[in-house]
């Protein structure tokens, strides 16, 4: 009988590093300098799996290199099979008693000066061993940097009805869980009729001028205006949250943020915010690849992020 896994290649986990990295770097001395090694160490790792496997992974064109079909199969698969592998890794640290890794985090903007710092300390305290590296990012970009191995965790956004969803097509493939929700208030000028009202509808505000935020955040404004029966005038645009409220206090128009982006800074003078009807609230939601939770590190960082989201404090 012939051995079902004779013609196992035997991949090493640093190779399918390498040409993930030339697979997003596009060249090999671009993956060299990503991954810190030299260029003719990256071209000889390429050039035994090559052999190994009796197929060429990388093809030249002009002064480029490109992968092959076989390399961009391994390219595919190769985030899964590095994530399976640091899983084991950090079991087997956790087994020995170690606590040392590092967890790569993306989150939102109003996420940085609310959940990050108390994660952080939360950290710190529980599991002083994790080094929690941070980068700032909307979710679009962050569900790709999981998909890309470039973020082990992102932390995200998005609305009810939301026409871009980055928890739809894009995580197909993703693990995608709900962390909690933030609600939505209207921003106006204490002057404004709404400013004394425990609950504002949207629909008092349809002879305003609007200030939208970002792209995505002006999408939910557009819908959650449409589904009230108007189209808002929108006189300003600007991802700034301080900038919103700035613009409001001086009576240019009103503006709806989420809880979390009005809680991260001081709230300026000249400026109400008056909560919209329960349900018109954004869901929180951590993306990882699957089976990362597997990993020690990256599994305590999802659970001090759904314990941190939960608490009242960070619900303001």
């Amino acid at each position: 009988m012939t051995d079902a896994f004779d013609d196992d290649p035997g991949f090493d986990a640093r190779e399918l590093r390498v040409v993930k990295a030339v697979s997003d770097a596009g060249s090999i001395t671009g993956a060299a300098a990503a991954l810190g090694y030299s260029q003719p160490a990256v071209s000889q790792q390429l050039k035994r799996l090559e052999q190994r496997l009796g197929v060429p992974i990388v093809e030249r064109v002009g002064r480029s290199v490109r992968l092959t079909d076989a390399g961009r199969i391994l390219a595919r698969h190769a985030p899964a099979v590095t994530t399976a592998l640091d899983a084991a890794a950090g079991e087997l640290a956790e087994l020995r008693g170690l606590r040392a890794a590092r967890v790569r985090l993306m989150g939102f903007p109003s996420a940085s000066p609310t959940i990050v710092p108390r994660l952080l300390a939360d950290l710190a305290q529980r599991h002083p061993g994790i080094s929690l590296t941070y980068v700032e990012a909307e979710p679009p970009e962050a569900v790709d940097a999981v998909r890309e191995d470039r973020t082990d965790i992102a932390l995200t956004f998005s609305y009810p009805g939301d026409r871009e969803d980055p928890h739809g097509s894009s995580a197909r493939g993703l693990a995608v869980t709900v962390v909690g929700t933030d609600e939505l208030l209207a921003v106006v000028p204490v002057g404004h009729p709404a400013a004394g009202s425990t609950v504002v509808e949207v629909g008092a505000l349809a002879d305003d001028d609007w200030i939208a935020g970002c792209p995505r955040c002006r999408g939910h404004l557009l819908e959650l205006c449409g589904r009230a029966g108007f189209a808002p005038r929108i006189a300003f645009e600007t991802d700034n949250f301080v900038a919103v409220e700035g613009l409001v206090a001086q009576g240019i128009g009103v503006a709806t943020l989420p809880r979390m982006a009005v809680e991260s800074f001081p709230q300026l003078p000249g400026v109400a915010v008056v909560p919209l009807p329960a349900g018109e609230q954004r869901t929180i939601h951590t993306v990882t690849a699957r089976g990362a939770e597997r990993v020690p590190a990256v599994r305590a960082t999802l659970n001090a992020l759904a314990r941190l989201i939960a608490e009242p404090a960070l619900r303001l």
